[in-house]
């Protein structure tokens, strides 16, 4: 299995992948109001090829804010969303995708919204982000941050492009 950014010539597939693993109603989830508008972060978005060069799992980044009650503005990334293909679940694709972006970002701020117990083992945990606002809905157990500690624990997530309307 080899690791590389994603290609916009993969969107067709990625979209097909996203689809069956997550349902063609995911559109209307919160991470997608969170993405609306926003490309995503090609250094960050990844592609699992096996060795026909066939995609077998893909993982997105995307560009977003914390935008806090005084008016300052933290960059974040949203993870997400991982996926693998249906016949290669179980070979730790998702992991070694995760583990390749998380290499790549850093300590660079991340949230996501997912399975606390997955991605614990990756650092991600939902002790800083109670009293994060959204655009939608979230399971507050499912909104997990890392590497946040100096981002404020009050505010409203959005996405990227927002920060113009907070300066």
């Amino acid at each position: 299995m080899r690791i590389e950014p994603l290609r916009s010539a993969d969107a067709p597939e990625v979209e097909a992948m996203l689809d069956a693993a997550f349902g063609a109603d995911r559109r209307t989830r919160t991470a997608y109001r969170l993405r609306a508008g926003s490309a995503p972060i090609a250094g960050l978005s990844l592609a699992a090829r096996d060795e026909t060069g066939a995609l077998a799992g893909s993982l997105q980044c995307w560009p977003i804010v914390l935008l806090t009650p005084a008016g300052t503005v933290h960059p974040l990334v949203l993870l997400g969303a991982v996926a693998v293909a249906s016949q290669r679940q179980g070979e730790g694709i998702g992991s070694a995708l995760m583990r390749a972006c998380l290499a790549r970002a850093g300590t660079a701020p991340m949230l996501l919204i997912g399975d606390a117990p997955y991605y614990a083992r990756f650092d991600f945990s939902a002790a800083r982000t109670a009293h994060w606002l959204l655009p939608g809905p979230v399971d507050r157990a499912r909104l997990l941050a890392r590497s946040v500690d100096a981002i404020p624990a009050v505010g409203t997530v959005a996405p990227a492009w927002q920060r113009r309307k907070a300066a």
